[in-house]
């Protein structure tokens, strides 16, 4: 069986700080590791890529089955909504 992938690439002058802000929260329950440029989180549901640049943080999702990319989709977004509360992002995903 195939891997279900999706990435996006979400306009933001702070791509750097939300990496590492997703990264720390998630890292009290999950493996996780990065540094200020890229970071990968290991969910039970599959795993997360994360790369920032000066103008946008991106996201490469893998998961097992369907289901299970819409649950990761949304509890990573969910996520950094809540640390971008200053700013609207723009999220558009591109399944592999």
């Amino acid at each position: 069986m195939t891997d279900h992938t999706s990435k996006t690439a979400i306009p933001t002058g702070q791509a750097s700080r939300y990496l590492q802000q997703l990264c720390k929260h998630f890292a009290h329950k999950l493996t996780v590791t990065f540094d200020e440029q890229a970071g990968q989180i290991s969910f039970s549901i599959g795993d997360c890529r994360l790369k920032a640049d000066g103008s946008a943080l991106h996201i490469d999702l893998t998961a097992p089955s369907a289901a299970d990319m819409e649950q990761l989709k949304d509890v990573v977004i969910r996520h950094l909504v809540r640390f971008a509360f200053r700013e609207e992002l723009s999220v558009e995903w591109q399944d592999g």
